[in-house]
């Protein structure tokens, strides 16, 4: 049966948020009894108060996760056996996906229509992809002459700690664990402390599934705390963070500093979403435009914030995506009619506010909203915005806001659309629209950017990887088959067949 705003909102009032860390399969609280508020956005009441991790909490769960992996009760498994927990645990996800959809909503915000349909959905999608995935990856035998045998294995590393975000907690989270967690890693999980609350839940789920105590820990906290911490410990053999830029360079900077422990990092955009004159459906790009931009309220790594218009059409797509804006309101996240919640915090909207003022004192001209909404009910509500004739120089074409704010820059032919949109410090995602098969090879080849939509926006699935260029990150791709070299050493073991010396 589909429910209500009046049965989400009653389901809301009763829920028990999980508040402990996770450590060795046990429930605690931290050790220095210290705890922080869970806030939803919506309202700006705590939902609850989580345990608040730090650099003693990561040594325990460090140690626990170690010795996991050390004892082989997960490392050891055979690949079917660790892919079968993993479709336990997206089987399992299915069942609680009502709770486990109310507490992401309630956790950042997101709209209840999207947090079942996307979040739930795309994390349980994750770990059945990576389970079924387990028995059919082989290793390889080099082409070597015949006084030779080369095998080429993969190995886990041992522990990885995985530092994630608060805009997509489920799915990114599992685009981190089931990766690491079939390659036969232990992990420690320091989810944003934005996020903490499915981050509990699924650790939970995960021993229900059959996954052993100490293989899959989690520690919420700060990440000038606990992140750090588990950055520079030395018992951690990898990192896997989704975040900011700067915060991805600080856990690089910790990696040399401590054990040299591999690092892979997606650290945010700038998206351009690039219109040609010849887009073979004008309708449909500019509608695509609203969802780019302002789904998710906007805070999206690949969120296409650059929207590049070809001049002959540019005025026609300005006004069109302003008067288009307006759909995209945010409101009560538990109605599910609503498209658009709240941004994620205080902080958040804060920065966001600041870049619109900015935008303005910059020159750009503001076509569409700008301000903040339903300051009544304590949440934290932005209008969808949109700035046109901007100029790339400007800060809100230059820095990821992750936030309602579209930017719309004209241009006059392809080598100006490439130069503006290559442009930028980030390399994460772009889009084209154009019915020139030509132009859409060659700007797909020229683009700077990790994945290239041509003719759509964000369409995609688990089988392509994704990942960025420049410093939108490093050190490996999420998703795909391609996630697992992240998570695995790669040995030769050359075996001297004795036809011949050395």
């Amino acid at each position: 049966m589909t429910k209500t705003l009046a049965d989400w909102t009653e389901a809301a009032a009763a829920v028990t948020a999980p508040h402990q860390m996770l450590i060795n399969g046990e429930h605690i609280d931290a050790r220095s009894g210290e705890r922080f508020a869970a806030t939803n956005p919506a309202t700006g009441t705590t939902i609850t108060e989580v345990a608040l991790g730090d650099a003693a909490d990561i040594d325990t769960a460090v140690r626990s996760a170690r010795t996991a992996f050390e004892d082989g009760r997960w490392s050891q498994r055979s690949p079917r056996d660790r892919g079968q927990a993993l479709i336990r645990l997206a089987e399992l996800i299915h069942a609680n996906a009502d709770e486990l959809q109310l507490l992401e909503t309630l956790d950042v915000g997101k709209p209840i229509r999207y947090s079942g349909r996307v979040d739930v959905n795309q994390a349980a999608h994750t770990y059945a992809w990576y389970g079924e995935a387990a028995d059919k990856l082989y290793g390889e035998i080099a082409p070597t002459g015949p006084s030779a045998l080369g095998l080429i294995t993969r190995e886990p590393l041992g522990v990885v700690g995985a530092v994630t975000p608060w805009n997509f907690p489920m799915m990114m989270n599992s685009w981190k664990l089931a990766p690491a967690l079939l390659a036969g890693n232990s992990v420690v999980l320091k989810p944003a402390e934005q996020s903490p609350l499915t981050a509990i839940r699924i650790g939970e789920i995960a021993l229900e599934a059959g996954i052993p105590p100490g293989v899959l820990n989690v520690v919420p906290g700060y990440g000038e705390t606990a992140g750090r911490a588990l950055g520079l410990h030395p018992l951690v053999d990898g990192i896997t963070f989704t975040g900011s830029t700067k915060v991805g360079k600080l856990f690089l900077e910790y990696s040399g500093r401590s054990n040299m422990k591999r690092v892979s990092a997606e650290t945010g955009g700038k998206t351009p979403n690039i219109i040609f004159a010849d887009a073979p459906d004008l309708d449909f790009a500019v509608g695509a435009v609203g969802f780019s931009i302002f789904w998710n309220t906007g805070e999206m790594c690949i969120a296409g914030s650059r929207l590049l218009v070809e001049r002959s059409i540019y005025d026609e797509v300005v006004e069109r995506v302003a008067d288009s804006a307006e759909s995209w309101s945010p409101g009560n996240p538990l109605d599910p009619a609503t498209k658009a919640g709240p941004v994620v915090d205080d902080v958040q909207l804060e920065m966001i506010m600041g870049y619109i003022e900015r935008g303005s004192d910059e020159g750009a001209r503001l076509v569409a909203g700008g301000n903040r909404m339903h300051t009544e009910t304590g949440g934290y509500f932005v209008e969808p915005t949109v700035f046109a004739d901007v100029d790339n120089d400007m800060e809100i074409a230059r820095d990821e806001i992750f936030g309602p704010v579209l930017g719309i820059i004209p241009f006059d032919d392809q080598e100006e659309a490439l130069a503006i949109a290559n442009d930028t410090r980030y390399g994460l995602s772009a889009a084209v629209w154009t019915s020139n098969l030509g132009r859409a090879h060659t700007m797909a080849a020229g683009l700077k950017a990790g994945t290239v939509w041509v003719n759509n926006f964000d369409t995609s699935d688990i089988t392509a990887p994704f990942g960025g260029y420049k410093e939108s990150g490093c050190g490996g791709k999420d998703k795909s088959r391609h996630a697992l070299d992240k998570y695995t050493h790669i040995k030769t073991t050359w075996i001297n067949l004795g036809r011949g010396g050395i």
